[in-house]
């Protein structure tokens, strides 16, 4: 499958992802009353997400990144997580916020879930996933925050990408099959 940006369909416009940030840096701020937060993003597709979100926290925050894959080419999941490169500093005791594009099979969620459990004691460890793909879960894992849920489409833009490309653009799209 080969995509086209002119056969690109708006899912979710650029004011409706913006406000939607806005209102889960709501809930945040709510949650985390003003304590010291470590927002970890997973590289790359939550990249766009992530500084757009961070921007509307309103407490002492540290960013550390990651990089994960469970995707090969195209558009369907390897279902097995590569570990590209998980280095994070001492988060015993802290606040952890994990930011991810998209909750798909779960597996990339649980792995990421799981090691936080295995190598650090947190305060408290979240996960927040800006499109939430139910239909697709194989795990029982369900994101703490999510922006959006979609439906069996592959989705782009905005962080999320074809190959590499169009993570660039302001809105998420899809191609109809």
């Amino acid at each position: 499958m080969e995509i086209k940006l002119s056969e690109l369909k708006v899912l979710f416009s650029e004011e409706a992802i913006q406000k939607r940030i806005k209102e889960l840096a709501n809930e945040m701020n709510h949650f985390y009353k003003g304590e010291e937060v470590y927002a970890i993003c997973v590289l790359k597709g939550a990249v766009m997400f992530a500084t757009d979100l961070v921007k509307y926290l309103d407490m002492p925050l540290k960013m550390e990144f990651i990089r994960l894959s469970s995707y090969g080419t195209g558009t369907t999941s390897t279902g097995k997580v590569n570990a590209v490169d998980i280095s994070l500093p001492d988060l015993n005791g802290k606040n952890v916020l994990i930011i991810e594009d998209i909750v798909d099979t779960g597996l990339t969620a649980k792995f990421l879930m799981d090691f936080m459990h295995c190598n650090f004691k947190t305060k408290s460890t979240k996960f927040c996933s800006l499109l939430d793909k139910k239909i697709t879960r194989q795990t029982d894992i369900e994101p703490d925050y999510y922006g959006f849920e979609v439906d069996d489409k592959f989705v782009v833009g905005y962080g999320l990408d074809y190959e590499g490309y169009y993570r660039n653009l302001r809105y998420i799209g899809y191609v109809e099959k």
